[in-house]
């Protein structure tokens, strides 16, 4: 008789467990978008409180980049009130330009770094799977990455955790149907001009047709490569990732100490961030 694969919540809690990525009375900044891997975490992650004991909270970045990203985080927002989960939002400006991709996400880690010590979050989740990981792997390997380049996303990294990261994309997709979980769509994840959409959607499957088992084998290649590395850290993820400075810390401290519930804080990269905290909810 052949069993069911574990699901996306059992696989959620193994690797939160197994990989030690935060525990009993832990602060989790759960970083949302209002797409289908976001809206998985959010849901997953309030559904195990109860069973690991870590308190919840949400936030997302708005780039300026789209006007659909504001209505993606209402949908975000409405379900952590459904949830009873905080909710907060920063808003940022990233210049058109080459790289663009790559420039967002250092901004919404910068973002989210600065939020999570405003509001004492020990550590931030994000949405990576295991296709993710694959993706990643390929893309290094495209630009001629070193073998420590080459030991992406791993299940922790300093403040950044992935509990989802032994699950595939299909494992989220099925998760959020079975709990009728809405979501939002960013149509730049289907534009060819991106290296990373031609790699999810040609590379990949083409791989995947050679070997069904490809995923898999690039993520335990990540796995092996960080650990003989030590996981040191990525250097091109720390190249965008300083530490926040001084006066950015004190800011934030200040920030958290007052009563407002919106704020202008300066970040790094000429960043000026507006954060929309929402007001906490008992659970």
């Amino acid at each position: 008789m052949r069993s069911h694969p574990p699901a996306l919540v059992t696989l959620a809690r193994r690797t939160i467990v197994d990989e030690a990525l935060f525990g009993r009375g832990a602060r989790v900044l759960a970083a949302v978008s209002g797409g289908p891997d976001s809206m998985a975490l959010l849901h997953v992650l309030a559904h195990l409180r109860r069973a690991i004991g870590h308190e919840l909270v949400a936030h997302g970045v708005d780039h300026g980049l789209r006007a659909e990203a504001g209505a993606e985080l209402d949908r975000a927002e409405a379900l952590a009130r459904d949830l009873e989960i905080p909710f907060g939002r920063t808003r940022t400006r990233v210049a058109p330009g080459g790289n663009l991709q790559a420039r967002a996400r250092a901004a919404r880690l910068v973002a989210l770094r600065a939020e999570a010590a405003r509001v004492g979050a020990s550590c931030i989740a994000t949405a990576h799977h295991a296709d993710d990981r694959a993706e990643t792997v390929l893309l290094r390997l495209l630009r001629g990455a070193s073998p420590q380049g080459l030991a992406v996303l791993p299940p922790r990294r300093g403040d950044l955790v992935r509990p989802f990261l032994r699950a595939r994309r299909r494992d989220i997709l099925a998760h959020l149907e079975r709990h009728r979980v809405a979501f939002s769509l960013d149509p730049s994840n289907q534009d060819p001009r991106f290296l990373r959409v031609r790699v999810r959607s040609e590379l990949l499957p083409l791989l995947e047709s050679l070997s069904a088992g490809i995923v898999g084998h690039l993520n335990a290649l990540a796995d092996e490569l960080g650990a003989r590395s030590g996981q040191a850290g990525d250097p091109l993820e720390q190249a965008f990732l300083p530490p926040l400075p001084r006066a950015t810390r004190l800011a934030l401290a200040a920030l958290a100490s007052t009563r407002s519930t919106t704020a202008r804080v300066r970040l790094p990269h000429g960043l000026v961030a507006r954060f929309e905290p929402s007001t906490p909810k008992s659970r």
